[in-house]
This record gives structure tokens, sequence and C-alpha cells, in this order.
């Protein structure tokens, strides 16, 4: 039991870490609150909901493991490297990916959504 204590508190710790120096996961869990709302509001259905919420993990998950990748980047390499600048742009690359399949989501279920009441 202690030690699945101390893995969500380490778990806390990385997401606070997250919190702290990345403005764009803050941007995007802010994003995900007016998603949720969302959802909420206009009464999706179970399936919309669900898809909602796998792409705000996968966007949100993308974020810190792009975080990880830099912060290990400019560890191993604290000078300006072509390898290490093309590492940190594909693992950019990758949070982008992911918010355009998210945003694909939101758009194919806002407009199943919204074209059934009608």
């Amino acid at each position: 039991m202690q030690r699945t204590l101390k893995s969500f508190k380490y778990a806390t710790r990385g997401l606070i870490s997250t919190w702290k120096e990345e403005v764009n996961f803050r941007i995007e869990v802010l994003v995900s609150i007016v998603v949720v709302f969302c959802i909420y509001y206009f009464d999706f259905t179970f399936i919309e909901s669900v898809l909602c919420v796998i792409a705000i993990t996968l966007v949100l998950v993308l974020e810190i493991i792009n975080t990880i990748i830099e912060d290990l980047c400019n560890k191993i390499e604290p000078n300006q490297d072509k390898t290490i600048e093309k590492i940190k742009d594909m693992a950019a690359a990758f949070v982008f990916l992911g918010g355009i399949g998210a945003l694909v989501i939101g758009i194919f279920v806002s407009v199943n959504h919204f074209t059934s009441l009608l």
C-alpha cells in the first residue's frame, strides 16, 4: 500500500511540475475543462463523451511526453545541437498531430451531435 501511495505522490508531483513549467499544458487543461463542460451542458451521448475524453487524454499525455523529451535533451546537451533540435522538433510534432486528431474528433462529434438534434 505504501508503494502505491508513493507512486501517486510522484505522479502528482510530475503533473504539478508540468503545470508550473509548461504554458501549453495549462492551455490544454483549460481547453479540456471547456470541452468537459460542453459534454455536460449539451448532453453528449456516452460514445461522444468517451471519444472526447480519449482525445483530451491523448493531448495531455503527449504534452507530458514532449516535456520529458525536451528536458532530457536539455540535460544531455545544453548547447545548440542539430540532432537535439531535430529530436525536440519531432516530439513537438507528435503533440501537434495529437492536437489535430483531437480537433478532428471534436468536429466529428459536434457535427454528429448537433445534426442529430435537428
